[in-house]
């Protein structure tokens, strides 16, 4: 009995050592892994290299040629009437104007005349000073008579008249836009007052040059005074014009003060002195000052 049963161990034993050997296993890989003649090969990819983009591509293109019909008649008149979008939209900005090259005539006539084709410089030009008279009915503007009516009475007993009508006689006679006031040099500004020249430019043409002044108590307020200075310098400038010139006039002004002006005794209402001012009969006392 114990011979039969030990037969089948031995044979189970041996079985398992073969099958443990490594030499069998090399026989059985080799026998396995041995290539058909029939196989097809792999492609170059599954090596691990990829393939070029221009060679994908046109595989791509290939492909999709053979499966895609080929356009039609109406399809291709459809694009044909499209209009391609331009690279650059808007329109074009042209050149600028080339500056002539100035003539010997021009040349001696000044950098600051208009024939050299040059900006006039108004800070440092007299261009076109005394060259023509303005016709008759603009003269008649800028001469006529002042309306009493129009003009003010400082306290100190000296009469103007207000800016803003100076500016009106000038708009009047030769339109807004047609003349303007020049800076002729920087604006100087010294203790408790400010100075600046200005030239009158009326149609292209040097008409007057004054220098305006103006005080001013605090530095606050030099941006308005040197307003005020721009103001007093055109007054200035239309005298040259013949604009109020009455103002100057001696006889004018006794005249004047005799028939629409008064003086009066007032109070400081702050300082509580007593002076006596000027002012027009038909005006009333203002502050700081009451009537005492």
């Amino acid at each position: 009995m114990a011979s039969r049963t030990l037969r089948p161990l031995r044979a189970a034993s041996l079985k398992l050592q073969t099958s443990a050997n490594p030499r069998n296993w090399a026989q059985i890989s080799a026998r396995t892994l041995v290539s058909t003649p029939g196989a097809k090969p792999y492609p170059p990819s599954s090596t691990g290299r990829r393939a070029a983009p221009s060679k994908l591509a046109s595989a791509y293109t290939s492909s999709a040629s053979k499966d895609t019909p080929p356009p039609s008649s109406s399809s291709t008149s459809k694009i044909a009437a499209r209009t391609p979008i331009p690279a650059v939209s808007g329109v074009a900005l042209p050149d600028a104007p080339l500056t002539p090259a100035p003539s010997a005539s021009a040349s001696a006539a000044g950098p600051n005349s208009p024939e050299n084709g040059d900006v006039i410089d108004w800070s440092q030009s007299y261009h076109g000073l005394g060259t023509s008279a303005f016709p008759p009915e603009t003269a008649t503007l800028l001469q006529q008579r002042l309306d009493p009516d129009d003009i003010e009475v400082k306290p100190d007993g000296i009469i103007y008249l207000p800016e803003i009508k100076y500016r009106r006689i000038l708009n009047a006679s030769f339109g807004p836009g047609g003349w303007g006031l020049a800076p002729r040099g920087p604006l100087h500004v010294e203790e408790k007052l400010v100075t600046r020249e200005y030239a009158l430019v009326v149609h292209g043409r040097f008409v007057a040059q004054a220098r305006g002044e103006q005080q001013y108590f605090s530095e606050d307020g030099v941006s308005t005074a040197a307003e005020g200075c721009k103001s007093n310098a055109l007054m200035r400038c239309c005298k040259d014009l013949g604009i109020a010139s009455e103002l100057w006039d001696p006889r004018f002004i006794r005249k004047f003060m005799k028939q629409h002006a008064v003086q009066q005794w007032v109070e400081h209402v702050a300082t509580r002195k007593k002076k006596q001012i000027w002012l027009r009969k038909d005006d009333e006392v203002r502050y700081p000052f009451k009537k005492c």
